[in-house]
């Protein structure tokens, strides 16, 4: 018997992917795209294309770039992760900063 991957994802992990499949569906259908072309653009099925728009864990990331490419929103993927975007990694930064900095003295020697 086959195990479903989507019952061993986390239930949060499940909603995100079910809910980045209906944003890319409402994209699609936002610009009019039907969606035997957005898959010829893709390169992929049609059957790839409803498993992505539904949010199916084992649609291909590489699959998932390739569609915001075709929508026009390859940078949205790129800030993804961007450092910057990430206020957890930058308080436990801040946290790790020096409270003070100190100037070492340089130490010439001296002759004999």
């Amino acid at each position: 018997m086959k195990v479903s991957r989507s019952n061993s994802l986390p239930i949060p992990v499940r909603r995100a992917l079910h809910k980045l499949g209906q944003d890319l569906s409402a994209a699609r259908r936002r610009r009019r795209i039907p969606t035997a072309l957005i898959a010829e653009r893709a390169q992929i099925s049609r059957t790839t294309l409803a498993k992505l728009e539904k949010g199916d864990p084992g649609v291909s990331m590489g699959v998932y770039a390739t569609i915001l490419f075709v929508l026009g929103m390859t940078s949205r993927l790129a800030e993804l992760v961007d450092p910057r975007n990430d206020p957890v990694g930058l308080t436990l930064e801040e946290e790790r900063l020096p409270r003070r900095i100190r100037i070492r003295k340089c130490r010439i020697p001296k002759e004999s």
